[in-house]
């Protein structure tokens, strides 16, 4: 009897506790409602604060190409004739590869990434400041406007404030950072479609670096292959001068005849390897920011924010109000 007794003690002694650590839905909205007034100031800022964030945001508009890989109508090169006079030619020394080529248009899409080409590039057409200073676009004169703490526009120099080893005007590999953030090469596995992008805060800006860029990367590969041919071309004539076998050198006549396709195709043309679809054009419409979805979550991160603060503060002063049991 006396166990009974104590035991029934000690159960309700305990049932508080347990009971504490329920979850009452009821006394989660009363204390969200007894805090509705914290949740709403809370969220009132957030949702200002992302209203204002939105605003200062530039706009962003994105210019892209649709290409085509180009038809590859010039030959293989020193591997044109390899399945014919691959044992013939190997006795003269030349080494025509294996059966199957380089994917010329991955290959080309792999150079456009390339530090190499993207600090050319950024040369040859003078962008560092339109890349590196762009602050925001004038739509009425149709220009851009730079940051002055970072680029004086009227005087051509840069001014920005930074610590060694960096220097008051960008360095190539800040700039290949920044161009790799805006630019992107998409191809499509199934039809082998290229699509070129160039996102900027000028649509005008945006659509002359995509057509500078499929222009340059035309004429970098085009000139690739030309002096490559023209150096098989240099090799063959010595290996001509120092066989005397006539059916060598009947293969290496015909190695130098597809090195002279390879250049004359090349002369010729100037979409070497990527046929332009579908140009690249000035959008008219921004592709970002997303205001209304940047307000939005401003608003709902705040709402929740609110919440969790109010519901916080008063588990906190109700494990500090909880007197332990003896």
């Amino acid at each position: 009897m006396k166990t009974e007794i104590t035991s029934t003690i000690k159960d309700a002694q305990f049932s508080p506790t347990l009971a504490n650590d329920e979850i009452d839905l009821r006394e989660l909205f009363s204390v969200i409602w007894k805090g509705k007034w914290l949740i709403i100031a809370i969220t009132t800022v957030f949702a200002i604060a992302s209203v204002v964030f939105a605003i200062l945001q530039p706009n962003i508009y994105k210019s892209e190409a649709l290409l085509a890989p180009a038809s590859e109508e010039q030959g293989g090169g020193l591997s044109a004739l390899a399945s014919q006079f691959g044992g013939l030619a190997s006795l003269a020394g030349v080494n025509l590869g294996a059966k199957g080529s380089t994917d010329k248009t991955q290959l080309a899409i792999e150079v456009l990434k390339s530090r190499q080409f993207t600090s050319e590039f950024i040369q040859k057409h003078n962008m560092l400041a339109d890349l590196m200073a762009a602050k925001k676009w004038d739509r009425g004169a149709d220009k851009l406007i730079y940051d002055p703490e970072l680029y004086n526009d009227q005087t051509n120099t840069w001014v920005r404030d930074v610590k060694p080893p960096f220097k008051p005007e960008p360095s190539m590999q800040e700039a290949y950072k920044e161009f790799s953030k805006i630019i992107a090469v998409k191809k499509d596995k199934e039809s082998g479609m290229v699509t070129i992008s160039i996102e900027h805060s000028s649509p005008t800006v945006a659509q002359q670096w995509v057509t500078w860029l499929i222009e340059d990367i035309n004429k970098v590969m085009k000139d690739r292959d030309v002096s490559e041919a023209y150096r098989s071309t240099e090799f063959l004539n010595k290996q001509i001068a120092l066989t005397n076998v006539a059916d060598i050198k009947i293969v290496l006549y015909k190695l130098i005849e597809e090195q002279a396709k390879t250049i004359m195709f090349a002369e010729v043309r100037d979409e070497y390897v990527f046929k332009t679809i579908d140009p690249a054009l000035a959008p008219e419409e921004k592709a970002k920011p997303k205001r209304a979805l940047i307000c939005v979550l401003g608003t709902m991160l705040g709402g929740m924010l609110g919440m969790m603060i109010v519901l916080v503060r008063h588990f906190m002063r109700k494990e500090q109000n909880l007197e332990p049991i003896i």
